[in-house]
C-alpha cells in the first residue's frame, strides 16, 4: 500500500481525507477527515523524528547516525518544532572570541 502524502505536491497545501474503508470487511467512511500533525511533515522530517526518538533525544548519537554538526542538527530540530506548529525558542548566540 502507498503512504498518505499530507501535503499537495502542486500547491503544498495541507490534503485532506475524503473515504475511509476496512480491508477487511469493506466497510467505508465518507467525509472530510483531516490527517494528523505528523502527516504533514515531509518524509525527511519524518526520519528525522523518528531518529530523535530512537535516540532518546540525544544529540550527540544523532550527529554519529547521521554524520552531521551539533549546530545542524540543532537547527534540523527547530525546523521540526516550527512545522508542528509549536514557537521556537531563540538560542542567544555565542561570541568565541569572549
Amino acid at each position: 500500500m502507498n503512504e498518505v502524502i499530507g501535503r499537495c505536491p502542486v500547491c503544498s497545501e495541507k490534503m485532506v481525507v475524503t473515504r475511509l474503508e476496512c480491508p477487511q470487511c469493506g466497510t467505508a467512511i465518507e467525509g472530510k477527515f483531516e490527517l494528523c500533525k505528523f502527516c504533514y511533515l515531509s518524509k525527511e522530517q519524518r526520519d528525522f523524528l523518528e531518529l530523535f526518538i530512537r535516540t532518546r533525544g540525544n544529540i550527540r548519537e544523532m550527529e554519529k547516525e547521521l554524520g552531521l554538526s551539533y549546530p545542524t542538527i540543532r537547527n534540523k530540530l527547530d525546523n521540526l518544532i516550527a512545522a508542528l506548529g509549536y514557537e521556537v525558542e531563540e538560542t542567544p548566540k555565542i561570541d568565541k572570541k569572549e
